[in-house]
């Protein structure tokens, strides 16, 4: 299968802090009504899916349209990726599902309100995130959370594991964050938002286990293998299908690759690792900021 991401715009109504889009909302002009058709009905002939993400879509008013076109050309599935608010309107999940969406990504970083919404920076944000996604578990639609792991929420991620078994989400994901520029060059910054890997594995192998143990499919995205011993069935990068990104100005027809080649590193030890083929490594950032002590080649 291949997928098509699809960024139809930077506009948002949180204000993570560790979004990767930076300040992109600023100086990025949306895609237009025709611009998102052409691009769905040229791409349909290379990818069977499409994501609908951002920035938010939901605040587009034409998404409900798109997913509809999307679904004439016979993309499947139609995910929409979001920060969750707006499901938590019910008639507006039943309006996208009728349109063909049939496949939700609510984004969550945290168990309570007091930690998700310092990381959104959108007093209330919990309370919607989590009404929307109990909204789609009533109107039985496939849900699959993702987590950016981050200093603020890292020790908190077995809770939220809890948490998303209660709402009964088919899948969730903990993503060692992507440090974006804004952070890169603020050392202030970087020790408020930028967890490190060694602190946080304990935390990422817990929560899964929470997961895997109730059944729901569980990964982690961003974590190298010398991070994840015992837990290597739950990388994500093994699962992603190939993929192809249309973002503002740029378009990368294999994002595989270029997630391999130019978004991620590996150290010179890494060589001496067992999977030195299959990791892709860490964000470059991170070893550019932190260096490569941490990373400990597996041999056996």
């Amino acid at each position: 299968m291949r997928r098509l991401d699809l960024k139809v715009g930077f506009q948002c109504n949180n204000r993570c802090l560790f979004c990767i889009q930076g300040d992109k909302r600023f100086f990025c002009p949306n895609k237009t009504d025709k611009e998102i058709k052409n691009i769905l009905k040229r791409e349909r002939q290379n990818h069977n899916s499409v994501v609908f993400t951002g920035g938010e879509p939901t605040m587009r008013k034409e998404l409900i349209n798109w997913i509809a076109y999307a679904k004439k050309l016979r993309y499947n599935p139609i995910q929409i990726q979001s920060n969750g608010r707006m499901f938590s309107y019910l008639e507006y999940c039943q309006d996208l599902i009728k349109a063909g969406a049939n496949e939700f990504a609510p984004a969550i970083h945290g168990a309570t309100a007091k930690i998700h919404d310092t990381l959104t920076r959108s007093p209330g944000s919990f309370e919607q995130t989590v009404k929307g996604i109990q909204n789609l578990r009533r109107l039985n639609q496939y849900i699959i959370t993702n987590t950016v792991v981050t200093r603020f929420n890292y020790k908190d991620l077995p809770n939220l594991a809890e948490l998303l078994v209660k709402l009964q989400v088919n899948q969730f994901q903990f993503a060692f964050m992507h440090i974006n520029t804004n952070i890169e060059h603020n050392k202030k910054l970087i020790d408020l938002v930028v967890p490190r890997y060694h602190e946080v594995e304990q935390y990422i192998h817990k929560g899964l286990i929470i997961g895997d143990r109730a059944g729901i499919k569980v990964m982690a995205e961003a974590m190298p293998y010398c991070f994840m011993k015992g837990y290597e069935q739950f990388i994500s990068e093994q699962y992603i299908p190939s993929s192809s990104v249309i973002d503002n100005d740029i378009e990368i027809k294999k994002y595989e690759l270029y997630r391999k080649n130019k978004g991620k590193s590996k150290g010179v030890k890494c060589k001496l690792c067992k999977y030195y083929k299959n990791c892709e490594g860490p964000w470059k950032e991170y070893p550019q900021i932190f260096g490569w002590e941490e990373f400990k080649p597996i041999k056996t």
